[in-house]
């Protein structure tokens, strides 16, 4: 039986469906990241199992079992909230041991979780400073260590590591991926971070519109997506998307949009066996554009902008109207306004079916 199961959960508003009977399994010590745009659903569902907004249809089971009817505080759950929710006037250790305290445990016994905990967080040294006296990252693992001292069967993150400066993101993003490899816990963990999604998660589940839209290993979702949605959503510069028409010439198959002409291998014509319609989009990772002007089977590109990070560079370019990313070294000879041809990886190119936006494989 899986540690958490959600069966066809359902969350209404007066009349308005935000979440629409999803089903998602989460195994034993399984560290499932749900992500999506704003409004997609994910922290509404993170919330729904932690016991803070009703459910208005479906169950949530815990070890198989019910626990939809249960109080917050019946569910053992821990939660990390956006905004630490931590007491300003008590100090880090009060904090901490704020829930065990609640339970009455032996004073002993909550020295010695504080200072495990404390330990695991590189918190030792500030038990006993306020929040108002720690940086944003201190904070956060404050409520991180409350949630830990628990020592609960599930840990909840709600978008933790929104609030901070981009350099302390990368700097808790490893800490967390650390902490993740000592605790062998439930772990759910709600962004909007795809970057987060890839580097933490066991299993991402991909959410849109309230359902969800594919779930599985980050290495899964980046190389079979399932539908446009999912290539789109992650990757970073983002998958480029061209329309084109098949077309059939001297025996050949020819992937044709403005600009470009494409022929097809025999594997991507296996491929396209199952698809029945003219057209189709091409879905192009901006790491499988290589700069090639022999090139034969090749799309021409307009470099309008080149944003330079380092060892790589993104260009922004023009392709007749449909705009191109492109990722290369950063010492590539290219110039600002030139018409260049690059290479496609055609076993890299993702095909997406222009009606229902689902892969073809």
């Amino acid at each position: 039986m899986p540690a958490i199961q959600l069966q066809q959960l359902t969350k209404r508003y007066g009349k308005v469906e935000v979440l629409h009977g999803i089903d998602l399994e989460m195994a034993d010590a399984e560290f499932t990241v749900l992500v999506g745009p704003s409004g997609c659903g994910k922290s509404t569902t993170l919330r729904m199992i932690a016991g803070l907004e009703n459910v208005s249809g479906g169950e949530i089971y815990i070890d198989g079992n019910p626990i939809s009817h249960l109080e917050p505080k019946e569910r053992d759950l821990a939660m990390v909230f956006q905004d630490y929710a931590l007491y300003p006037h008590m100090n880090v250790a009060k904090n901490m041991s704020f829930a065990l305290r609640l339970q009455k445990r032996p004073k002993k016994e909550i020295n010695q979780k504080i200072a495990e905990v404390a330990e695991m967080l590189g918190l030792t040294d500030y038990l006993h400073r306020k929040p108002a006296e720690l940086s944003g990252g201190q904070r956060q693992r404050v409520a991180m260590g409350r949630a830990l001292t628990r020592d609960s069967s599930t840990f909840l993150f709600d978008e933790p590591l929104s609030n901070l400066d981009a350099k302390l993101r990368t700097q808790m993003r490893a800490e967390l991926a650390l902490m993740r490899q000592r605790v062998r816990k439930n772990m759910i963990y709600v962004t909007h971070d795809q970057i987060e999604a890839m580097t933490l998660a066991d299993r991402i589940v991909v959410m849109d519109g309230g359902y969800i839209q594919q779930q599985g290993s980050p290495e899964e979702l980046f190389k079979k997506p399932a539908n446009r949605f999912v290539a789109g959503f992650l990757g970073t510069p983002p998958m480029n998307f061209l329309e084109a028409d098949i077309q059939h010439d001297g025996g050949h198959t020819f992937f044709r949009g403005k600009g470009f002409s494409l022929r097809c291998d025999e594997a991507t014509k296996r491929r396209l066996s199952g698809h029945t319609g003219s057209g189709i989009v091409l879905g192009i990772r901006p790491s499988d554009l290589t700069f090639d002007p022999l090139a034969e089977e090749s799309i021409e590109l307009n470099v309008a902008i080149s944003e330079y990070i380092g060892a790589q560079s993104v260009l922004i370019c023009d392709c007749h109207g449909a705009k191109v990313m492109v990722e290369l070294k950063s010492d590539t000879p290219i110039a600002l306004g030139e018409k260049l041809n690059f290479r496609v990886d055609m076993e890299s190119m993702h095909l997406f079916d222009p009606e229902t936006e689902r892969a073809i494989f």
